[in-house]
């Protein structure tokens, strides 16, 4: 038998260890020290890769005139719609496949065939039924969205422990108290895990479509850039799409540690 002691200690050094402060931030830390360094060398061609220094300098010139924000208010503005939509769908569609095995028969072999396909390729296919306005962009979003708010739900929902039904039928809960008190908080984790692949999911998507036949977006503002050869805006918009994935994975992340707090796990 290990003593107690010595079993911490060692269970210590298994662990990951102790969350470093700011660690997040080492990765894209060092990657822009590379990048800084192969432009000062010129390692690398600034026609194919602009400088650090050029594009905040590029991302100050369009923050200055309104441009930046104006594209930034509108791709927000279709993400998030796409979002709540995508979000919705999703999660009612778990719900009724995994409290029902006729609903499951229903729902889910198409929701899986949809898996197979890349939202990007039912494009052409949206822009005949919904044309190019703002309807096809943020309904192709919202396809992006809800598959994996859909898979990780449902699995949290066919993963909930079967005593726990058992003992919801020996204290006479009714349906209504059942899905309150047993299946959402035992689908939490599993969505939440979903929101965190569906927030980049809408970036991903939101990036190609605003290249269709749109006239604003950060998608628009980087194809624009491509056609006359501004390396440097291209890289602003890949920078803020980024950012804006980073801060979305971010807020679901911290809304995760709040709900499930109980939760012990290594990255404790």
């Amino acid at each position: 038998m290990i003593p107690r002691g010595r079993g911490a200690r060692r269970a210590r050094r298994l662990a990951p260890g102790r969350p470093l402060r700011f660690g997040k931030a080492l990765g894209p830390v060092l990657l822009l020290a590379v990048w800084s360094a192969g432009s000062a060398a010129g390692l690398i061609e600034p026609r194919l890769l602009s400088a650090p220094w050029t594009v905040v300098t590029t991302a100050g010139d369009l923050v200055a005139d309104g441009r930046l924000q104006g594209h930034l208010a509108s791709s927000a503005q279709r993400a998030a719609l796409g979002l709540l939509f995508g979000t919705a769908a999703g999660l009612l569609l778990a719900l009724a496949a995994g409290l029902s095995r006729i609903g499951e028969g229903l729902i889910d072999g198409p929701v899986q065939m949809k898996r197979a396909l890349p939202s990007l390729a039912l494009v052409p296919l949206l822009v005949l039924w919904f044309g190019i306005g703002e309807s096809m962009k943020v309904i192709t979003v919202a396809l992006a969205v809800f598959v994996p708010v859909y898979i990780h739900t449902h699995n949290g929902l066919r993963t909930i422990d079967s005593r726990y039904v058992e003992l919801s039928e020996t204290v006479r809960l009714n349906r209504r108290q059942f899905i309150r008190h047993v299946v959402l908080p035992g689908a939490l984790p599993g969505f939440l895990l979903g929101m965190r692949f569906a927030v980049t999911a809408a970036w991903l998507a939101l990036v190609v479509v605003e290249q269709v036949n749109a006239t604003s977006g950060l998608g628009y503002m980087m194809e624009l850039a491509r056609t006359y050869g501004q390396t440097e805006i291209i890289i602003v918009g890949l920078v803020v799409y980024g950012l804006l994935g980073l801060l979305s994975d971010g807020l679901v992340r911290y809304a995760e540690r709040k709900v499930l707090s109980w939760r012990r796990t290594l990255a404790s």
